[in-house]
């Protein structure tokens, strides 16, 4: 029976091709665009914020937002560059914040002297504030002993 659907569908598919996209006169756009495939192609541009105090929290768990840009920070895994200015030893010289102490905890509470692997790469759950639309409509509300 699979193999007789199978059969039915590659057949509809092979004649139901219009004849003009045969002769090649298809216009079809990727949304790679003009790039090749073997390219990666530019980011598309954003309005990024100018520092600015942070945006409040939608829900009680959301990561902060990050109130600047970092573009072009690095972060790998010899080096952080939200640390500079993050950091508990840092902070009182450049204002700012202080990354959490559960950043320094192992998943069993354990404290730690740096940050947490776990909690190293900070763009995994924090993201820059950003002057954008919304890609989709949005209806959330915080519950109501939350907000």
């Amino acid at each position: 029976m699979y193999r007789l659907y199978c059969l039915f569908i590659l057949a509809m598919t092979a004649f139901s091709t219009p004849a003009h996209a045969a002769q090649g006169t298809v216009n079809l756009q990727s949304l790679r665009g003009d790039t090749p495939i073997e390219k990666t192609p530019d980011a598309d541009m954003y309005k990024p914020m100018k520092d600015a105090k942070p945006l409040p929290r939608d829900f009680v768990q959301q990561p902060p937002l990050i109130p600047h840009t970092i573009r072009d920070y690095q972060i790998t895994r010899n080096f952080n560059k939200c640390m500079d200015c993050h950091a508990w030893n840092k902070t009182r010289e450049t204002g700012a914040t202080k990354v959490s102490v559960t950043h320094y905890k192992t998943r069993e509470g354990q404290e730690l002297t740096n940050i947490s692997p776990l909690r190293y790469f900070c763009t995994q759950c924090h993201v820059s504030q950003a002057d954008a639309k919304p890609l989709v409509g949005n209806t959330f509300r915080p519950g109501v002993g939350m907000q």
